[in-house]
Order: C-alpha cells, then structure tokens, then sequence
C-alpha cells in the first residue's frame, strides 16, 4: 500500500470513494488508457530512456525474423489473391521499430511490399507521432500508415497482423478465493492509498479450480479473448494469419500475475498510478480456444527461443558479425537476451492464428 500522489490516483480515489471499490480490470483499464492521465496515452516507455525494453529494440534480429515470417505468409496470399491489396496491421507498434524492420524485410519482395497496407493500432496520440517518423525512415516516398483505435477499425480484406507484447497490457479480470467461495478482486481504499481486496460479487472459474485453497487468485482476460476472436473472424472471411508473441503460459491456471514496471525495475501496481507499466501474464490457451471458436486455426504455443532459432536467427547473427566484427559482442548479447531460457527465450511464447484451410505455418508443428 502506498500514498496515492498522481492526479490519475487522486480522481480514482474519489471514484471509489463515491461508488465503492473497483475491479482489477477497470482500474487497470484506467491507469494505462485514460485520455488525460494513462501510461499509455501520456509516456514514451520503451527503451533505455523509458519504462522497459521489448525485444524489437532489443535487436534489428528480432524484427528481421518476424518480417520474414510475415513475408511468407503475405506472398503466398498474394499469390492466390494476384489483384488483392494486402492489410499489414500491428497491434500496439511501441515506437514503430518492429514494424520498420518488417518492412525493410518487405522490401527485398518488390511485387509483394507495393501490394501492402500498413495499419497500427495504436491509442496514444504521442506513440503515433513516434511511429510515423520511424516507419517513414524505413519506407521512404511510400504512404503513410493508417492508424486505428481498434483492430475492427481495420478495412476489411486479406490481412496479417503481428502482435507483439500487446495482449499483455490488456486489462485482466481477477478472482480471489474466499471463505465464501471465489469471489471477483477489486481495488479498495486503504488509508490514504489502496489495497487489493475481495469484493461481493461471486466469480466463475473453470471447473477443475473450483476448490482451492483461500487467498488462492484466477485470473481470466476477456478483452484479449474478444480481440483474438475479432482477428478469428477476420480470417474466416478473407485470407490471412496472425503473429502474436508475448510472454505468458500455455493453459490456464491460477495464479497472481499482475506486476508493474517503472524505470526498468519492478513496481506496486497500485502506485504511481498513470506512471508506471501494468501487465498481466497472457494465457495462451485462453486465446487459442477464442480463436478456434470463431472460426480460425491456432498453431502453437511454442517459446520464443523455438520460433527464432528455427527460423535462422543464429544464422542472421553470424552474417551480422560477419559484415561488422567489431558488433560481435553487442550481437552475441542480443541474441542472448532474445533466445536463453533464463532471458526471454522461454518465458516469451508464439502462437499463430490462421485462416480454415491455410496450410502449414513454419515453424509450427501440426495439429
């Protein structure tokens, strides 16, 4: 518990104050998305200057193997669809890095890179402005992205999306065991900050967590299950496939994950409201299953280290290392970072969403 000193923390005060405690989502929701006072909507987090680091700026390596993949997909409908315009949408582009990196790798397939749409969706007003800068370095004489507030915003058509480190920061829905059985989490006023606290409106779990020991936490991510079911249905109706990356685990099960970042160490979630990072491991399974309900092939999980490694990155390092020595241990660390089991390499995982009838999807292992 702690004093809350930001402007955001003080009107949440007072909103609980006048209509009782809140629920982990809506104050999550708030602390990152509100218009005048969320991290989101007023900071710059990413990189050394900011709150944390995401793999794209992490290494070009990282981009560059994403693009790949991307590429792939989007010539092969490009071949079946040869009049087609393709949509390229990233969800939550950060500064723009990862997408610029694709397109440096879109640009080595001439026939494919003019055909392509760039579409981000992105909140912040600030972000847009970094993101245009650095997508026009990378895509000179070109036209600019389309940016939208949500992915049904997207012009419909052939589409395919990559999503790295975004269902991450949607808001969460918690559930706490209690004497009385589950029961929703809210935020409560504590003295002069806040506190976790189990509210009165009874929780539904999965079966299997039905009995748990008290205090024990569930949670559940229905913004993110909505958004894969929006790219499902997308790729029901028009050909496509989605990347989404982030770091979570494969099935779901309890346990309290919410955790904040601030100048790249960890932080209370419930202070500094508006000022610090909120996340929420992503229970893949949970997304997989939305996606296949409406309509769409899952492939994966797999880890991060898998998806890389398959796909080359050793190889691209060495070329790296190759065209500039004096880089070998700058890359040699990148690589590291992104591929090691005690970095990012197993906790951060990849799963594929896919149109019916799409064929296999490197480096995913069939159903």
């Amino acid at each position: 518990m702690a004093a809350p000193g930001t402007p955001l923390a003080r009107r949440l005060r007072t909103e609980i104050e006048a209509a009782g405690p809140m629920p982990v989502s809506a104050f999550m929701a708030q602390a990152l998305t509100d218009p005048d006072h969320g991290y989101y909507t007023t900071a710059t987090p990413f990189g050394a200057g900011g709150d944390f680091i995401t793999a794209p700026e992490v290494s070009q390596m990282f981009g560059e193997i994403v693009g790949a993949w991307l590429v792939h997909v989007g010539g092969a409908i490009a071949a079946a669809l040869p009049d087609e315009r393709i949509n390229l949408v990233e969800l939550g582009p950060g500064r723009g890095t990862l997408m610029a990196d694709i397109l440096r790798v879109a640009r080595l397939r001439p026939d494919l890179d003019r055909r392509l749409d760039v579409h981000l969706v992105e909140a912040s007003g600030k972000l847009r402005q970094v993101q245009a800068a650095t997508i026009a370095a990378a895509r000179p004489n070109r036209a600019e992205p389309r940016w939208h507030d949500a992915f049904a915003d997207v012009p419909e058509g052939p589409t395919v999306v990559v999503a790295n480190e975004f269902f991450d920061a949607l808001p969460i829905e918690q559930a706490v065991m209690t004497q009385a059985g589950w029961r929703q989490r809210v935020v409560a006023l504590a003295g002069d900050g806040f506190a976790f606290a189990a509210g009165e409106s009874p929780a539904t779990v999965p079966p299997q967590f039905a009995d748990m020991p008290a205090g024990t936490i569930f949670e559940t991510c229905p913004h993110g299950e909505q958004v894969a079911a929006e790219i499902a249905a997308r790729l029901t109706r028009f050909p496509g496939a989605a990347l989404l990356i982030d770091y979570g685990h494969d099935v779901p099960a309890p346990g309290d994950t919410l955790q904040a970042v601030r100048r790249h160490e960890y932080a209370d979630p419930l202070h500094a409201v508006g000022e610090a990072d909120i996340t929420a491991h992503v229970c893949f399974g949970a997304l997989a299953e939305a996606a296949r309900n409406a309509g769409a092939q899952a492939f994966g999980p797999i880890t991060q280290a898998q998806f890389l490694s398959d796909l080359g990155i050793a190889a691209r390092a060495d070329a790296l290392v190759a065209a500039g020595p004096g880089r070998r241990t700058e890359v040699e660390t990148a690589l590291a970072r992104l591929v090691s089991p005690d970095a990012m390499g197993a906790l951060f995982k990849v799963m594929a969403l896919a149109s019916p009838g799409m064929g296999a999807l490197p480096p995913f292992p069939q159903h």
